[in-house]
């Protein structure tokens, strides 16, 4: 049988990773698939470059539109990122009747229902493993491996970047703005890390997610979306001595009222596995009537890690290629003309309806009656108090201060009630500084 013949739209890190591991897998990933699968033709603004990797075997352009004008190409892999061209490139393709794969999460997240319909519309695949979480085949599994369930919660550290420096924060008591600096130096954090550090990235994966999870369309503009910049190792030493770690998740969780989609730090039970995941590994924990709970762990980048996600989505297209449209797997898991309702029916909740638990740190004027004050305040809005812990206002301040920090835990509120205590909390004028407040998760 003839191969499949791919055109790859840039040739960075995961393009490079693309290119090695389908030469170098060759032959297992024929017997997988039925057929070969070739990268015939390459698009990189760096020609020389591409060149460098690919060899004389390969048709170097540096315009992507003549990959998508070229008959002979079955697939284009775009792998250029951001929103703009890639937008324009990727529909282009699946006008010209080319399957799609993608690791670009930004652009399904933001745009993927004008994506996914167009697809549909023209009968081919759009495909997109590695767009969340690099190697490990999270969307695979929701859509497949877990079809008969009802999902119930999906959460994960579905970012690197901001697990690393987490991780380095806990290992070594050091505050953000240290362990930034370091993870640049060592690769682990772009020149500009606003993406990662602001929780964008993470956001975008877990809107993905949320879409497959329960057949809702794909609205990133919904997402609460909290960074990890904020966070002071005071917070991390303390959640630990609670018996907790400090994540950045992206959840996503069906209720009652409609469904949960938020990225924030969290306090997890450090006897759950997604608490020990270090350094810049990925983990995604999916909840299920039927299962129960199903943890994913991996490398969530990296140029073979998230190659290894391309080549399995090629693999796919390779064996349903020339077949009827219909029998594809959907884009989002639930036959399209379902969305829209599932959309009406199941509501992005705005953050303030949601329902969790909190950890509060709060400075206070080390004398008599302060903690009675907040514990009134906080009782007063129907919240009630998990564990408090307040500290020696000579561990916090030095010897002879007069300033001290209370911990306190909450049971399950919610968050407009919470925003509501906490401002009154603020106006005391025993409170000496801005409040932290952070989620916690029992993921039970």
């Amino acid at each position: 049988m003839k191969p499949i013949q791919v055109g790859l739209l840039g040739i960075g890190t995961v393009g490079s990773g693309t290119f090695n591991v389908l030469e170098r897998n060759q032959d297992e990933i024929r017997r997988r698939a039925g057929r070969g699968i070739e990268i015939t033709m390459v698009a990189d603004l760096d020609t020389e470059r591409a060149k460098s990797v690919v060899g004389d075997k390969v048709k170097v352009v540096g315009d992507a539109r003549e990959v998508i004008a070229n008959p002979d190409i079955d697939v284009v892999v775009e792998l250029i990122g951001g929103y703009g061209i890639a937008k324009a490139l990727v529909l282009e393709a699946i006008a010209a009747g080319k399957h799609v794969v993608t690791a670009n999460k930004a652009l399904l997240a933001v745009h993927g229902t004008e994506i996914f319909k167009a697809a549909a519309e023209k009968g081919v695949i759009v495909a997109y493993e590695a767009a969340v979480a690099g190697g490990i085949p999270i969307i695979k599994a929701l859509r497949e491996g877990l079809t008969a369930n009802s999902i119930q919660w999906v959460a994960g550290i579905i970012n690197g970047t901001t697990n690393f420096i987490l991780s380095e924060m806990r290992d070594k008591g050091l505050d953000f703005d240290v362990v930034l600096k370091e993870a640049q130096r060592l690769g682990y954090a772009e020149a500009d890390p606003t993406f990662d550090i602001e929780g964008v990235d993470a956001a975008h994966k877990a809107t993905l997610m949320s879409a497959i999870a329960f057949g809702i369309p794909v609205q990133f503009d919904k997402a609460y979306v909290e960074g990890i910049t904020k966070l002071a190792g005071a917070d991390i030493k303390y959640a630990e001595q609670l018996g907790y770690r400090i994540k950045l998740l992206g959840i996503t969780k069906r209720t009652d009222k409609g469904i949960e989609l938020r990225v924030h730090p969290s306090l997890v039970p450090a006897k759950r596995l997604i608490a020990n995941v270090e350094g810049a590994m990925n983990a995604v924990v999916v909840n299920g009537d039927a299962v129960g709970t199903t943890l994913y762990y991996g490398k969530g980048a990296g140029s073979e890690p998230t190659a290894s996600a391309v080549v399995a989505d090629l693999v796919d297209i390779a064996r349903l290629h020339g077949a009827d449209p219909a029998h594809s797997v959907p884009a989002l898991a639930f036959q399209s003309h379902t969305l829209a309702a599932a959309g009406h029916e199941l509501p992005v909740l705005p953050m303030a309806e949601v329902v969790t638990s909190y950890y509060l740190r709060i400075r206070v004027a080390d004398e008599a009656g302060v903690l009675a004050k907040i514990t009134g305040l906080l009782a007063g809005a129907g919240i009630s108090i998990d564990a408090v812990l307040q500290r020696e206002a000579d561990e916090v301040g030095g010897e002879g201060s007069t300033q001290t920090d209370l911990i306190i835990l909450t049971h399950d509120t919610r968050e407009g009630d919470m925003d509501k205590a906490l401002a009154e909390i603020q106006g005391l004028p025993t409170v000496l500084a801005p409040i932290t407040r952070i989620r916690k998760e029992e993921l039970n």
